[in-house]
């Protein structure tokens, strides 16, 4: 089934009840074109450990750990339609700078090229797609003690990152990184939406996450607990845009994980409250709600 919103006007935004701090984002789920060039690359250039599921769908993560990323492969699936709402990226998060370096090395053998790389200064991280176009950030965080607040907030900035230092990581290591380090997560998603002040609304006024930054132009940045993101939105591309053609490659669903059942429960009720409608989620834990732009949110307790 899928989920069903009301987006003629948006909800209104409410300070409180904040979203519950500890909750995180979790498996990101896309359509490809060919899933055995998609594992390729997951496997190989980003090191990720692929485990078959069912109706041609792949998960990938580190081993023994939760799907980061699962993947279904459709080779009719509609291109991906860049000035649509959608994806703009997940984010990898990798517990050390020693591990990004590692991150760039494995790409730097499988030949796979960079879409970019920056200093933001809470993180740095480099930028690239998968073979369909799906943009694809890996990054880690600098301590949260040498974050930058001015006026009480947060500062980021989009700077060119120092690659030279950043490969020079690779000289303490003992050997190269064969296996990706089971702490890595998806740190945040980074959607394309139509409107930010819809998109506030639903993020901040629903959900509950609080804005971490909003004078950075034509994006928004939502965090719970005083992350610097876990959602990041921006109308780049996408300004007054329609959600893609249905079934198009790109993004099928992210997950916000809460820490228990009664943290659900009040944002299902915010929901309610608000006239948005969920549906189950397809995996058979959580539920769907989608954004005013269309993207799907999977709520889940872990």
């Amino acid at each position: 089934m899928s989920a069903h919103t009301d987006t003629a006007a948006a909800p209104p935004i409410h300070a409180d009840p904040s979203i519950d701090p500890a909750s995180t984002i979790g498996t990101v789920r896309l359509t490809v074109s060919d899933l055995g060039r998609s594992r390729s690359f997951y496997e190989h250039a980003l090191g990720l450990v692929p485990q078959e599921l069912d109706d041609a769908r792949l998960a990938l993560g580190a081993a023994g750990k939760p799907a980061l990323v699962e993947l279904a492969g459709d080779a009719c699936a509609p291109a991906l339609d860049r000035r649509a709402t959608g994806l703009y990226h997940l984010a990898i998060l990798v517990p050390s700078r020693l591990d990004l370096a590692h991150a760039l090395a494995r790409l730097a053998e499988a030949r796979w090229p960079l879409d970019g790389a920056s200093d933001h200064l809470v993180s740095e991280a480099l930028y690239l797609s998968d073979p369909d176009g799906n943009g694809i950030e890996i990054y880690h965080d600098r301590p949260r003690e040498q974050w930058r607040y001015e006026g009480g907030r947060l500062q980021m900035a989009t700077l060119a990152l120092d690659l030279h230092s950043l490969v020079g990581e690779l000289a303490a290591a003992a050997s190269p990184q064969r296996s990706v380090p089971a702490a890595m997560r998806i740190g945040h998603v980074h959607l394309q939406v139509s409107d930010l002040g819809e998109a506030e609304a639903f993020y901040h006024g629903v959900l509950g996450f609080d804005v971490t930054v909003s004078d950075y132009p034509g994006a928004l940045f939502v965090s719970a607990g005083g992350y610097h993101h876990h959602v990041g939105l921006n109308t780049w591309h996408s300004a007054g845009s329609s959600p893609p053609a249905p079934g198009s490659i790109g993004l099928r669903s992210f997950e916000v994980e809460l820490t228990g059942a009664a943290e659900l429960e009040q944002v299902l009720a915010r929901i309610a409250a608000a006239g948005l409608t969920v549906d189950p989620a397809l995996s058979g834990t959580g539920w769907v709600v989608r954004d005013p732009s269309g993207n799907a949110v999977v709520l889940r307790s872990r």
